[in-house]
């Protein structure tokens, strides 16, 4: 009897354990992958054209994608929620976005700018406000201001940025436009002053300064320009009063502009690759590292030291010989479709707080590398 006894129990919780575990499993399933789901509102171009083209993580640790025909995607860690013109935004096409120091998410779009101001709560379509730059220009002949006008060459906004002072850069097909908080503060009805029309800045080179597609500030103060399409300026730096134009192996049109980690200024031209500036001479980056045969659209460098190269891909559509390079220092690494790149074609490159990289890509394609694996978030 007294075996029955101890016997009995232990088969009891036998049997309980193993009926537990396959009702826990159950009760276990894992949430599901939230998609950024395609709206495409842009319908004169192929679909594979859209992408996920700019983006960051905003103070409170949320996403915000700014896509090629989807408009605005915000990202909570938990859901995806998209904006486009349906909520009264000026465009659906997002060429650019900068969060400034007050919490403001800004927009450049090919008509205008969005401006985002935060609200108790998820972001609702009555928290985005459309502005159009006015073309606020000085006759060259009489030397008068010319009246307000609105101009689609001076509303197609590449780049945005904020300087040190607090002033907001916006970089258009017409040149720099400048909203300077100290001396504009309604906030309702900004007005745009255009940087050119500055008769104490010195432009001996005569820069036009069309299609600027980034800006920086380095750490002694001075503005770097990118002159993206009209292959005319090349880099340009504003030093407080001169502007003075460089053209590195008689390259005169840029894409982009990071400020690395060592204080060294990097630019990227898609077709002759990455060039370095320590503060006295260009040398090509990509060439010295072995990456000579892509043609790259994004760029930046990791916390940890990383440098990163998006490259486009043959096949616009099932992807091709683009993907996505790193490089430590010592050796190159690249990434594909078959790695879990979500395309080949990369537009855009991130790099998170928790040091995630996020990727966008080509056909609206939006994915994460953790550093093992990639999530892909596309629909």
């Amino acid at each position: 009897m007294k075996k029955l006894r101890l016997f009995v129990p232990f088969f009891s919780l036998l049997v309980s354990v193993v009926c537990a575990y396959p009702c826990a499993a159950q009760n276990n399933k894992q949430p599901k992958q939230p998609k950024l789901k395609k709206n495409y509102f842009i319908k004169q171009y192929p679909q594979e054209f859209a992408s996920v083209q700019c983006g960051l993580q905003d103070k409170a640790g949320n996403m915000w994608f700014g896509t090629g025909a989807d408009g605005i995607y915000y990202y909570d860690g938990r859901t995806f929620t998209n904006f486009t013109r349906v909520d009264g935004l000026c465009h659906n096409d997002m060429l650019c976005c900068m969060e400034d120091k007050a919490g403001n998410i800004w927009f450049g779009t090919r008509n205008g700018v969005i401006r985002y101001t935060p609200s108790s709560g998820r972001p609702g379509k009555t928290d985005f406000i459309s502005f159009l730059i006015s073309a606020n220009t000085i006759d060259i002949t009489t030397h008068i201001k010319e009246s307000y006008s609105y101009l689609a060459a001076d509303n197609f906004v590449w780049s945005i940025f904020q300087d040190k002072a607090g002033k907001i850069w916006f970089g258009t097909n017409k040149g720099p436009y400048i909203y300077d908080l100290t001396t504009n503060p309604n906030n309702d009805t900004p007005q745009f002053t255009r940087f050119l029309d500055d008769g104490h800045i010195a432009n001996k080179d005569n820069v036009h300064l069309k299609d600027i597609t980034s800006m920086v500030e380095d750490g002694k103060g001075n503005i770097w320009f990118a002159s993206g399409y009209a292959k005319e300026d090349g880099i340009c730096r504003f030093d407080g009063r001169t502007i003075t134009s460089y053209k590195p192996d008689g390259i005169n049109s840029f894409r982009t502009i990071i400020a690395g980690k060592n204080g060294d200024l990097f630019f990227l031209n898609s077709f002759r690759g990455v060039y370095r500036y320590d503060g006295k001479t260009f040398t090509n980056f990509t060439e010295k590292i072995g990456i000579k045969h892509d043609t790259l659209i994004a760029f930046i460098e990791d916390r940890a030291g990383n440098f990163w190269f998006g490259a486009a891909s043959d096949n616009m559509l099932h992807g091709g010989k683009g993907g996505v390079y790193r490089y430590d220092g010592h050796a190159i690494r690249k990434f594909t479709t078959k790695d879990g790149l979500s395309h080949n074609c990369v537009f855009w490159i991130f790099e998170d707080r928790k040091r995630n990289i996020w990727f966008g890509t080509r056909n609206t394609g939006l994915c994460r590398y953790d550093g093992r694996s990639f999530t892909d978030y596309t629909d």
